[in-house]
């Protein structure tokens, strides 16, 4: 038998005097409008959301405009979830469904998290007539290899983010971004996206003859950059290195899986490559791995897997990429490699795999740091101070303290490490009379 840990509470609308079932007030309910075709970095952002939301006060639904893998892989399953699918960019159909559950389920703001669920959202939003919010998860103009849909998704986004009431961008780079695109400052809040305090893994110490693991886990794109990690692994290995690469995620397209599998190939490092497909839990991954690499070209907000690695003590090597190096400190924390250069990112795996780098210190490093500035409660804290500020209450998560708020961690974390008293597992199920008191 298992038991919700996230309840939803009582409707209610802000300003109003309702609790949640977290012992709260509730505020306001804010519907969030989403993509939902993967489950990658900003899909779990949108998940642990929808989890947290209530503990500052605010219920969440979440409306689908692609329904797809986030529909079974999400963790907060006592959310309510509705599909409202788009079936091609400009398909406004799904508006007025957005419309009637705004009005028949009350809420009273909506979010919006992609240039395709904002085209809707904004339209829905207008004729509602709630605030709009809109989360930049990666800069639209550069989210692909394609000059032409980047110039789409762009025009798209910057048509109707004329009615946001706000913006939130996940990085300093994105809110630096989006200034020069002539928005407001005042406009755009920077609320850095947080992960679930996770179990620290020792490092393991490298024995002669025994390959190191490095692992990517990511949604397979070319904005990735496998095919300059796949080289570089090629050369390492040329060169007499014994390394593994455990590759963990799915591909977007068939063809690109046929591009990488056909290089990998051509490469002859077939036997040094573990293709695990997509897996739910990343924490689960990043057990098996010695150092964490990705070789993003561009386009990267502030990645998820990188914070999840941090908070799980596992080294990282990324790429000097937008909000990347927001994390990643060069040396202090993790590594940077040059961005589409299989020379410098092999340069970089080469000083792990020499032990030229000591790897436990920048992971000790890199979980305080996720503590501290990339928590589940920083972020869940900045979104509901953003919709404090949209919706005029003034009296609500602005004066918590957060040192009050519990430490939220994976729910695999050993109930034997948790910190006592204060400590909460974010995953929507747990056993029952597991529950902290």
């Amino acid at each position: 038998m298992v038991e919700c840990f996230w309840q939803q509470g009582s409707s209610g609308r802000h300003g109003g005097t309702d609790s949640n079932e977290n012992g709260g007030r509730v505020l306001g309910r804010v519907l969030h409008v989403v993509n939902g075709e993967h489950f990658a970095g900003a899909e779990r952002v949108q998940d642990l959301l929808g989890g947290a939301l209530p503990w500052f006060g605010y219920e969440t639904g979440i409306a689908c405009v692609k329904p797809g893998q986030f529909l079974e892989a999400r963790k907060n399953r006592h959310v309510p979830v509705w599909e409202c699918r788009m079936h091609c960019r400009l398909d406004l159909r799904p508006v007025r469904f957005l419309v009637r559950l705004i009005r028949e389920h009350r809420y009273d703001l909506i979010h919006a998290h992609t240039p395709r669920a904002l085209l809707v959202a904004s339209a829905a939003a207008a004729l509602a007539r709630v605030p709009l919010v809109y989360h930049i998860h990666s800069p639209a103009a550069a989210d692909t290899t394609s000059r032409l849909r980047n110039m789409v998704n762009a025009l798209f986004e910057r048509t109707s983010l004329a009615t946001a009431d706000h913006l939130i961008a996940v990085s300093r780079s994105l809110r630096e971004r989006y200034l020069r695109l002539g928005f407001a400052r005042d406009r755009i809040t920077v609320v850095s996206n947080g992960v679930p305090c996770g179990t620290r893994f020792p490092i393991r110490p490298f024995s002669p003859g025994e390959p190191v693991v490095f692992g990517i886990a990511a949604l397979f794109r070319p904005r990735k950059g496998l095919e300059i990690l796949l080289r570089s692994t090629a050369d390492l290995l040329a060169a007499g290195y014994r390394l593994r690469l455990r590759a963990v995620g799915q591909f977007e397209t068939a063809e690109y899986e046929r591009q990488i599998k056909t290089l990998a190939t051509k490469l002859a490092i077939n036997d040094a490559i573990d293709w695990t497909g997509f897996s739910s839990s990343i924490e689960g991954e990043l057990a098996q791995i010695d150092c964490l690499v990705l070789p993003s070209l561009f386009g990267e907000g502030l990645p998820m897997v990188v914070l999840e690695a941090m908070a799980c003590g596992r080294p990282v090597i990324a790429t000097d990429v937008e909000g990347t190096p927001e994390a990643i400190h060069h040396g202090e924390n993790g590594l940077l490699a040059k961005p589409n250069d299989s020379v410098s990112l092999a340069l970089e795996m080469k000083r792990v795999v020499d032990g030229v780098v000591n790897l436990q210190p920048l992971a000790q490093r890199a979980a305080e740091d996720q503590r501290r500035r990339f928590s589940v409660c920083s972020m869940t804290r900045g979104v509901a101070e953003v919709y404090d500020r949209v919706l005029g209450i003034t009296d609500a998560t602005t004066s918590r303290d957060c040192r009050k708020m519990p430490c939220i961690v994976s729910a695999c974390v050993p109930r034997d490490a948790l910190e006592t008293g204060n400590t909460l597992p974010i995953d929507g199920f747990m056993p029952t009379g597991e529950l902290p008191v």
